[in-house]
């Protein structure tokens, strides 16, 4: 199946189709954004190209995000799509370095949907709105044709007021900041595959979908200077590391060995054929911090229930430009790049 052509107006073949529908992640989402997006919207609150918008309004520096939730199937081990769609969004605006206050949420409902359900998800996004400590203040519903909306979509947006003291974002990395990421990897991504295809693990593994700002605020107020924070979602760690240093135009460099994954996921990976360095997260984080800050930053981590598993996994350098690699548990080297789409769709 071929890549689309961005020369054309619009998708020529069926093919084209079924990848830009599916394509969620990776080097098409990239395509997306450099030939059509960028383009069509180009201004300096875009061209930051991070998980929200940070701009200013009365003097206040605030975070702007908004994000589409279509995981399928809507309840998985750990989680739900109301929970997720909370979380993710919250998530996006702690990665700017700002304290999230207020959400508002979207329903697209298919004709048919079972009120119980709706009423599951409603009151699930409630709670994780509590514990967020956000406030939903508003809402749209609309209603699609039976066959047309695969049960429920929801759409959130949050904005949040930026705490740290300085830009956080790929355009502060710099060559010697370390990488850290905040727990182990890829439960989100093996929970919902485990739900989707009925399989069966010896032990169960949750969704790590959780609220972020907690780890982010107690770095913040420990002066840590944190350069950048990402979110680990579609794509993974791998994906989230290509995307900064692409744009930083830096390298970055990880240690196989100091990446953490739990037993169960990477056997689960194992069996699935699946690599863990590009299976989603929907509550862990990377961050850059100066290397001379690390241990401190990796201390204040490991203190906070959703981050207590943080681990120091690489290092920024200058060259190779764009690029991230990976020495293996075996000594050798490889280049990480970014997958054309994702290994799994659909767990967001």
């Amino acid at each position: 199946m071929r890549e689309i052509q961005f020369t054309c107006p619009a998708p020529q073949n069926s093919q084209d189709r079924i990848l830009l529908a599916h394509g969620g992640g990776g080097k098409l989402t990239q395509q997306l954004i450099d030939r059509i997006f960028l383009p069509a919207f180009a201004n300096a609150a875009l061209e930051a190209r991070h998980d929200g918008a940070v701009v200013e309004a009365a003097g206040a520096r605030l975070a702007m995000t908004t994000d589409s939730y279509v995981v399928q199937p809507l309840f998985f081990p750990g989680g739900d799509i109301g929970e997720l769609a909370v979380y993710g969004t919250v998530n996006d605006l702690a990665m700017c370095g700002a304290r999230p206050l207020y959400l508002t949420i979207a329903f697209i409902l298919e004709e048919g949907l079972p009120v119980e359900t709706l009423r599951r998800v409603a009151a699930s996004a409630a709670g994780a709105a509590q514990s967020a400590e956000v406030t939903l203040v508003a809402g749209d519903t609309k209603v699609v044709d039976k066959g047309k909306g695969d049960g429920l979509f929801i759409t959130t947006a949050g904005v949040g007021l930026v705490e740290s003291p300085g830009a956080v974002g790929p355009a502060s990395v710099q060559p010697g900041d370390a990488v850290l990421v905040s727990g182990d990897l890829g439960a989100h991504g093996v929970a919902i595959l485990s739900v989707r295809e009925g399989l069966e693990f010896d032990s169960p593994i949750l969704s790590d979908a959780a609220p972020l700002w907690a780890p982010v605020r107690a770095l913040l107020d420990a002066g840590i200077e944190v350069h950048c924070l990402r979110d680990l979602t579609r794509g993974g760690l791998a994906s989230a590391l290509n995307e900064i240093a692409g744009s930083r135009q830096v390298a970055i460099r990880i240690v196989e060995s100091s990446i953490p994954v739990s037993e169960p996921v990477r056997g689960a990976c194992e069996i699935l054929g699946l690599d863990p360095l590009y299976v989603a997260n929907e509550g862990r984080f990377a961050a850059f911090i100066p290397a001379a800050q690390a241990d401190r930053a990796l201390h204040i981590l490991r203190t906070i229930p959703v981050s207590a598993g943080a681990a120091r996994i690489g290092e920024v350098a200058e060259a190779p430009a764009g690029i991230v690699t990976l020495r293996s548990r075996i000594g050798g080297s490889r280049v990480v790049d970014m997958l054309s789409g994702e290994q799994l769709p659909r767990i967001c």
